[in-house]
């Protein structure tokens, strides 16, 4: 698909990773970026169309599909993290709300935005995950996990209708999300540039940095051996 002239949502696309892949498309010549927010004044790149949208929301992402009628390019970008490890011992109602924030906010966004793509002859999705989808990282990693799934599946039953599903893995990013973390990370608009670049290429992964690679690599075997 190319980004030239396209209509771009990118949900949790005021800060880190998602004002990236913003800033990204318009510099690719985009023709509108809808930057989603659950507050749209926190969308800060003048050159986008500040959003409202909460992706746990379901009148809420509804609504938004009806608004942005001409988006051509979905990105599921939002996420959160309880930045715990346990399954067993995190508060359920946490759990619940990274699952929904982070699987079924994907899902229910691609759902309601499916039609739209349809009415504007195909188009493309992006997923944006994590190299947790193959490690074991408490909610936030099986999240993710899921989130591969989902996106696997969806490619194989849009492909169909002229909707192209790309995933996005990626290790830890220079963001708010990941400031607790002390080991390298990744610089958010080289992702975006390689993440666009996998859109434009119609590729079905994008392995945004080395580490990310070598996990993908080792899934015929022990991933969790990567940890030491």
């Amino acid at each position: 698909m190319q980004i030239n002239g396209a209509t771009v949502l990118v949900t949790g696309g005021n800060r880190g990773l998602g004002k990236a892949l913003v800033e990204e498309f318009l510099d690719r010549g985009a023709k509108t970026v809808y930057a989603g927010a659950r507050d749209p004044s926190t969308v800060t790149e003048p050159r986008a169309v500040p959003f409202a949208l909460d992706v746990t929301d379901h009148a809420s992402v509804e609504q938004a599909a009806a608004r942005a009628g001409d988006v051509t390019l979905v990105v599921n970008n939002a996420g959160i993290d309880l930045h715990r490890p346990s399954l067993i011992d995190d508060d359920r109602a946490g759990i619940e709300r990274v699952f929904r924030t982070n699987v079924f906010g994907v899902l229910d966004v691609t759902r309601a935005f499916v039609p739209v793509l349809d009415r504007n002859g195909g188009g493309h999705v992006l997923n944006v995950a994590s190299v947790l989808s193959w490690l074991p990282s408490g909610a936030y990693g099986a999240t993710k996990a899921a989130v591969w799934s989902v996106t696997n599946h969806l490619r194989r039953e849009l492909a169909p209708r002229g909707i192209g599903v790309t995933g996005l893995y990626v290790a830890y990013l220079d963001t708010d999300m990941s400031a607790h973390v002390t080991q390298p990370k990744n610089d958010p608009r080289a992702v975006a540039r390689a993440a666009v670049d996998g859109i434009e290429a119609d590729a079905d992964e994008v392995l945004a940095d080395e580490f990310t690679k070598s996990v993908r690599a080792a899934l015929g075997g022990d991933p969790t051996a990567l940890l030491g």
